[in-house]
């Protein structure tokens, strides 16, 4: 398997609008990384995340999960990859642990109780399992998303503002288990607008702004003397005037 588990060439999405929402993307995430992707609203980081992960098509350039072209291993690619969403959407006729089991069945898994109850403990959702989806609190309700995109074992994690909404003492309980995560080899891809989130999670940093990279380093270079937090500051000023 590659040593590069998400490789963006040259990716370019332009909507029949116009709208240039990517233009000419490049970087890639090596395996066993925990890699940030930040950018204001607007800067298309919801754009890439839903061309990785299937529901828009690019207009140019390529995509490659572990050394395979999505636009050619679709399949195969999207069972490589776990997406927690930014929007929480469940079924509220089913209970958590229904919930778990039809999403590993999306992926064509059977008999996977043992590991749906492994990572319901870990999120502290196990006393929730058979509570219907509609009971439980938003806070819940996010880890479970983080549940569902785990299901399957995924090689990469792409977290789109998974701590957004959230009280401070389930953010640390969600930061401790991506870093176990990672530590156990699981690449990780996280968009987050906390700074904080990303300095104390991530090896290296990408920063977007209008669809271009506007900055690409390791997370110690970036924050030194503050860099991180002036370049984020006047990209996200600089795009609201």
């Amino acid at each position: 398997m590659s040593d590069v588990a998400l490789k963006i060439s040259h990716v370019q999405k332009e909507y029949k609008s116009g709208t240039k929402a990517l233009q000419g993307l490049d970087f890639e995430v090596r395996r066993g990384e925990f890699f940030a992707l930040l950018g204001p609203n607007g800067s298309g980081k919801t754009t890439l995340i839903n061309i990785i992960a299937g529901p828009t098509k690019i207009t140019e350039g390529s995509v490659k999960i572990f050394g395979l072209d999505i636009a050619e291993h679709r399949e195969e690619t999207k069972r490589l990859i776990g997406v927690v969403p930014q929007e929480i959407s469940f079924d509220s006729f089913f209970t958590v642990n229904e919930t778990m089991k039809i999403r590993s069945g999306y992926y064509g898994i059977r008999n996977n109780q043992e590991h749906i109850d492994e990572i319901l403990e870990k999120l502290n959702l196990h006393e929730k399992k058979h509570a219907n989806t509609r009971a439980l609190s938003g806070g819940m309700k996010r880890r479970l998303l983080v549940a569902q995109a785990l299901v399957h074992k995924p090689k990469l994690l792409i977290l789109d503002e998974p701590t957004a909404g959230v009280d401070v003492e389930l953010r640390h309980n969600l930061w401790k288990y991506m870093k176990e995560l990672n530590e156990g080899g699981l690449t990780v891809l996280l968009t987050t607008h906390y700074l904080e989130e990303a300095e104390n999670l991530c090896e290296r940093i990408a920063i977007i702004n209008k669809g271009k990279l506007a900055a690409l380093d390791t997370t110690a270079n970036l924050t030194a003397n503050n860099k991180l937090e002036d370049v984020f500051i006047d990209l996200t000023y600089n795009s609201n005037v």
